[in-house]
């Protein structure tokens, strides 16, 4: 059973920084593009940022330079750097792993950004 588990989400102010982490195991991490997604309420979920197992990544143009994904071979982690962040940007951010037709995702981590 194919697990991902998130962590890092919270409440932030605007203008503020919040990193998210997303560790599988090295089987799954080593080959499966690993990408962020992001669900706000009564919206679709949009992906904002995947990196390849080869290091490419793509960012969704709403976050291009302010947020950050990266991996961490060591710990079959992918993280989500989140800097100068919005109101908009509150939603529930789930991690994914995917290769050809295969796909899994984690639970969910509540980010909210808010004074």
């Amino acid at each position: 059973q194919v697990q991902l588990v998130e962590s890092g989400g919270g409440l932030v102010q605007p203008g503020g920084s919040l990193r998210l982490s997303c560790a599988t195991s090295r089987s799954i991490f080593s080959i499966y593009t690993m990408g962020w997604y992001r669900q706000a309420p009564g919206s679709q979920r949009e992906l904002v940022a995947a990196i390849t197992s080869g290091g490419s990544t793509n960012y969704a143009d709403s976050v291009k330079g302010r947020f950050t994904i990266s991996r961490d071979s060591a710990k079959n982690t992918v993280y989500l750097q989140m800097n100068s962040l919005k109101p908009e940007d509150t939603a529930v951010y789930y991690c994914k792993a995917e290769q050809r037709v295969f796909a899994y995702w984690g639970q969910g981590t509540q980010v909210t950004v808010s004074s």
